[in-house]
């Protein structure tokens, strides 16, 4: 699959809004409410991309098959360290696209001065990414037991994981 990656736009929300929806419909990865409206998935994924928070898509063929965002993890003293996300369209997922994603968010952060980059909640259960992120250099640092509430499997763990750039 041929893909590009850039910084998104605020026109791209329209084609961004159907991933998140659906990617958060599942109630397998991310603990934003199903029922979260456009108005506030906009507020919570688009990033003001100033420098130091950005939001990127992945295309294929001109259309928006990914979406992942890229924010200091804290204000101030800890904003050296960043954080991510990535929601893939899940009729394309499975294809490669979160691993080359993925490098090119992380090459980014590195361009961007971060030092390190920490995910704050890695739902346990989610095999893929887990073992994705662990072929990147990613360390599970903790786990929090029962801390997300799963679609099908009820309370679940979270890894906070983390890597230096």
């Amino acid at each position: 699959m041929d893909l590009t990656f850039r910084q998104a736009t605020p026109d791209d929300w329209p084609a961004i809004w159907p991933i998140f929806r659906a990617v958060v419909a599942t109630r397998e990865t991310y603990p934003y409410p199903p029922e979260t409206s456009e108005h506030d998935a906009r507020d919570l994924w688009m990033q003001p991309n100033d420098g130091r928070r950005f939001t990127f898509v992945a295309e294929s063929d001109h259309e928006i098959v990914a979406t992942a965002y890229l924010k200091p993890n804290q204000p101030g003293l800890g904003d050296h360290v960043c954080n991510a996300g990535w929601m893939v369209a899940p009729e394309v997922s499975g294809r490669g696209i979160g691993r080359r994603f993925a490098e090119y968010v992380i090459d980014k952060a590195r361009a961007a001065g971060f030092h390190a980059m920490q995910f704050n909640a890695v739902v346990a259960s989610n095999e893929r990414a887990v073992a994705l992120w662990e072929s990147l250099g990613f360390e599970i640092v903790g786990t929090v037991p029962a801390a997300f509430r799963h679609g099908t499997e009820g309370l679940t763990p979270i890894h906070v994981m983390y890597r230096e750039l």
